[in-house]
């Protein structure tokens, strides 16, 4: 079956560090381009970081930026997520995110696959 499932959640500290990872199956990984998002109780999805199919380009949210490094393999079908300098307002339940666009015959289709979340909990 199509799959992202993500690991790495857990209870840390204030000032702590974090390794989220994420597993794919199920379907070409390194024709996607993967992201993490991040959910907070009674507040919106917010995508925190992204990477290339290639591996050229990463991007990060002004909130995360420097402290957070995405990273792929795409021999082992995996992404992972470094998170330091944690604080309590990182505290979320974060998700692994792949998607595609096929373009066949001059048609545009759509692919995404969402893993089921990891939470992380930072106490202050």
């Amino acid at each position: 079956e199509v799959q992202l499932v993500e690991s790495g959640g857990g209870v840390v500290q204030t000032g702590e560090s974090l390794r989220l990872s994420c597993a794919a199956a199920g379907f070409r990984f390194d024709d996607y381009n993967i992201g993490w998002f991040r959910q907070a109780p009674e507040k919106e999805r917010e995508g925190i970081s992204c990477i290339t199919s290639g591996s050229a380009a990463t991007y990060y949210a002004d909130s995360v930026k420097g402290r957070f490094t995405i990273s792929r393999d795409n021999v082992k079908n995996t992404v992972s997520q470094q998170m330091n300098s944690l604080q309590p307002e990182d505290t979320a339940v974060y998700y692994c995110h792949a998607d595609y666009l096929d373009v066949v015959d001059g048609h545009d289709r759509y692919i995404e696959v969402w893993g089921q979340g990891t939470l992380v909990t930072i106490s202050s």
